[in-house]
C-alpha cells in the first residue's frame, strides 16, 4: 500500500514550488500579526504565534503530502464508499456543534485549541469519489443514468455545504464537476448544461461588476434563492473590494518593503493575512512580487495538467484533472475576488492563506498527484 521507494521518482519542482509559497504565507502572516506601534515601526519577532501556528500547519501537511506521495493511489478505489460517508457524516454533524462565527463550518478539538473545517477536505474527496465513479461506468458514461448518480454524488455535499452556509465552498465544486464530466465523457447534454449554467452565471457577475447592470436591480430576483448578506457581496463597491484594490495599487512596482505596508499594516485591509493574502503580499513587494506569486502557480497547475497527461490508467488521469481543477479554481478565485473581478466569497489562496483545514487538505491533494505521477510507469 504503502512504497517509500517511489518518493525518488516525484516530480521535485513541486516541492521547490510548495517550500516558495509557504515562505510567502509566512512573510505575509508575519507582517499581519506583528504589533504595529504608533511610529510606523514594528514590534516583535517573525515568530509571532500565528507564524508559529501556520508552521505547525505546514510541518503536518508535509508528513501528509509524503504519506499521501507513497500511498498508491489505486488502492483509493477501495476506499472510496468509506471516505465518502464519513464525508457526509462529517458535514452533518456540523448542524449538532454549536456556531463559530454564526456558522456552522467547523468542528472545535477539544485540548488542542484549534477548528477543522471538514468542506474543505470534502472538495478533495469528491475528487476522488467522481473519478472512481466515472472509471467504473467508463463504458456506461455516456448514459443518462450515469449523468444522474455523478450529478447526486456531488449535489448532496454541495447542499450540506451550501446550508452551512459556505457559497463560496460550494461553488468550487460546480467546475471540478464540469471538468470532470467532460475528461469522463458524460452524457453532453449534462455537460453543456453545466457549461451554460456556469457561462450565465460568469455574465451576470461581469455585467455586475463591470457596471453594466446596476447591484440593486437584481435584488428582487437574486434574493429569492441567496441570502441578503450573500447577495451583498456581489455589489463591487464594498470596503472589503475597495480596500483590495487600493493595496494592490499602493504596492506600485516594488511595493513599500516587507513589515512596511502602511494601508495593509494599519488595519485597513480587512483578513489580511486570511482571505486577503493576495492584495497584503501586493502591497509590500509590488507588482513583481505579484507576478512572482503567479509563475508559481502558474508552475504548480502546469506540473499538476502534465501528471494528468503521463497517467497509466483512466482512473489516474480524472483523478489527477480533478484536484489540478480544484487547485486552479482556489487560485483564479481567490485572486479574481482581490483584483475586483469576483464576488468575495471566501476562498482561500492555495498554501498561502493561514489556515490548517486549507493546508492539510492541499497538502494531500498534492500529495495523491504525486503517487500518480511516481507511478507512470509501473504496471
Amino acid at each position: 500500500m504503502w512504497d517509500f521507494q517511489t518518493l525518488s521518482r516525484m516530480d521535485f519542482r513541486v516541492i521547490a514550488i510548495a517550500l516558495a509559497l509557504m515562505v510567502i504565507s509566512l512573510l505575509v502572516i508575519s507582517s499581519n500579526t506583528a504589533t504595529h506601534l504608533p511610529d510606523g515601526s514594528i514590534e516583535g519577532t517573525f515568530f509571532t504565534p500565528t507564524v508559529l501556528t501556520q508552521i505547525k500547519w505546514f510541518t503536518i501537511g508535509s508528513f501528509i503530502f509524503m504519506g499521501a506521495a507513497s500511498f498508491d493511489y489505486n488502492k483509493l478505489r477501495e476506499w472510496t464508499w468509506i471516505l465518502y460517508l464519513l464525508m457526509i457524516l462529517s458535514l452533518l454533524g456540523l448542524f449538532f456543534t454549536s456556531t463559530i462565527q454564526s456558522v456552522h463550518r467547523w468542528y472545535r478539538i477539544p485540548y488542542l485549541g484549534f477548528s477543522l473545517q471538514p468542506s474543505e477536505l470534502a472538495k478533495l474527496i469528491v475528487v476522488i469519489s467522481l473519478s472512481w465513479l466515472l472509471e467504473r461506468r467508463r463504458q456506461k458514461a455516456k448514459l443518462v443514468s450515469t449523468a444522474l448518480i455523478a450529478g447526486i454524488t456531488v449535489a448532496i455535499p454541495f447542499i450540506l455545504i451550501l446550508k452551512q452556509p459556505d457559497l463560496g465552498t460550494a461553488l468550487v465544486l460546480f467546475p471540478i464537476t464540469l471538468v470532470m464530466f467532460y475528461i469522463g465523457d458524460v452524457h453532453p447534454l449534462f455537460t453543456r448544461s453545466l457549461l451554460f449554467i456556469a457561462a450565465f452565471a460568469i455574465m451576470v457577475v461581469a455585467l455586475v461588476f463591470l457596471e453594466i447592470v446596476p447591484h440593486e436591480t437584481l435584488r428582487p430576483y437574486a434574493t429569492k434563492f441567496l441570502k441578503e448578506y450573500q447577495f451583498d457581496r456581489l455589489d463591487p463597491h464594498t470596503h472589503h473590494q475597495k480596500a483590495a484594490s487600493t493595496a494592490i495599487a499602493l504596492g506600485g512596482l516594488t511595493g513599500s518593503g516587507f513589515r512596511k505596508s502602511f494601508f495593509t499594516g494599519g488595519g485597513w485591509l480587512p483578513e489580511a493575512y486570511t482571505d486577503s493574502v493576495f492584495p497584503a503580499f501586493g502591497e509590500e513587494f509590488g507588482f513583481l512580487g505579484l507576478v512572482f506569486l503567479l509563475i508559481l502557480y502558474y508552475g504548480l497547475i502546469y506540473t499538476g495538467f502534465q501528471v494528468a497527461a503521463l497517467a497509466k490508467d483512466h482512473f489516474g488521469r480524472l483523478l489527477a484533472c480533478g484536484i489540478t481543477i480544484y487547485l486552479a479554481m482556489h487560485i483564479l478565485v481567490n485572486i479574481g475576488m482581490m483584483s475586483g473581478l469576483l464576488p468575495i466569497t471566501g476562498v482561500p489562496l492555495v498554501l498561502v492563506t493561514y489556515g490548517g483545514s486549507s493546508t492539510l487538505s492541499t497538502m494531500a491533494a498534492l500529495g495523491i498527484l504525486q503517487s500518480i505521477y511516481s507511478r507512470r510507469f509501473m504496471f
